[in-house]
């Protein structure tokens, strides 16, 4: 299985000390350069910036040429190369939390999930409480969703119990 990782899904699972959850689910996560270097950016949380500076070895981070299109002109740079980067490797699934990049992977046909999802999947497979890891993502990150996104993600996850 083939899956590409943007930033912000992997910030936020190494804060809430859940990003191994990505090597049990999934074996090993493909990321672009470009977001190796926003999770090693100076104003990235301190955890983030250590990962980031010592990537595990299911971790593998690619190089991406830059492609000219201006509907992924909107996104940043993470974003952009991480779904350059998915269709390039064909993958299986793209983690991604921003919604504009969340639409415009999924137009191009890419399969994908966030951190939520993640959090979930994990939930199905029994290898965390996807409710206790939801309450530290809001209580302890800066993650930000909808007042019935969070609604519909702890409905589902007690309803793994």
């Amino acid at each position: 299985m083939i899956v590409v990782a943007d930033t912000s899904p992997l910030n936020y699972l190494i804060q809430i000390e859940c990003v191994d959850l990505l090597r049990a689910l999934y074996g090993q996560v493909v990321i672009p350069h470009g977001v190796l270097e926003e999770l090693s950016h100076v104003d990235a949380p301190i955890a983030v910036r250590l990962w980031g500076d010592h990537l595990p070895d299911w971790v593998d981070s690619r190089v991406v040429q830059p492609q000219p299109d201006r509907t992924l002109s909107v996104l940043d740079r993470g974003e952009r190369e991480a779904i350059q980067l998915a269709l390039e490797l064909n993958a299986n699934l793209l983690l991604i939390d921003e919604r504009r990049g969340w639409i415009e992977a999924e137009r191009r046909g890419l399969s994908v999930t966030g951190t939520l999802g993640v959090l979930l999947t994990a939930g199905i497979q029994e290898l965390t409480d996807p409710e206790a890891a939801y309450f530290r993502l809001v209580r302890e990150t800066n993650f930000r969703g909808s007042a019935a996104l969070g609604t519909e993600f702890l409905k589902r996850a007690r309803s793994l119990r």
